[in-house]
């Protein structure tokens, strides 16, 4: 299988490594503005220990969301070193395919909120 074979419907590896690394930079970026616009706003301890929290949280969930995707490009890496069956699809185990579809899952609530 080659990286720009589709992994998915509209989805290649390529793709997903793309993916991964934007998201990762646009987060970072996203972190960096929110971290710029809520220091000003933090005056004393009080205010630090209402707002820290939050910027806690975003960050834990935009970190969660990568892992869940490098996760998922690994499963699909390991496939790509496989052999692909008569049909051109992958050869994954059952095991594999539930922890693509558990990542996948978990990619998808993350994104919902």
């Amino acid at each position: 299988m080659e990286e720009n074979n589709e992994i998915f419907e509209g989805q290649t590896f390529e793709g997903l490594l793309k993916d991964i690394y934007t998201n990762s930079k646009r987060k970072e970026a996203q972190i960096q503005i929110l971290i710029t616009e809520l220091k000003p706003m933090i005056k004393n301890i009080g205010d630090a220990v209402i707002i820290v929290p939050l910027i806690k949280d975003y960050m834990e969930i935009a970190v969660k969301n990568d892992e869940a995707l490098i996760k998922m490009a690994a499963i699909v890496q390991k496939a790509q070193n496989r052999s692909v069956g008569e049909d051109g699809n992958l050869l994954l185990t059952e095991a594999e395919k539930e922890q693509l579809i558990t990542q996948v899952q978990k990619v998808g609530e993350l994104i919902d909120g």
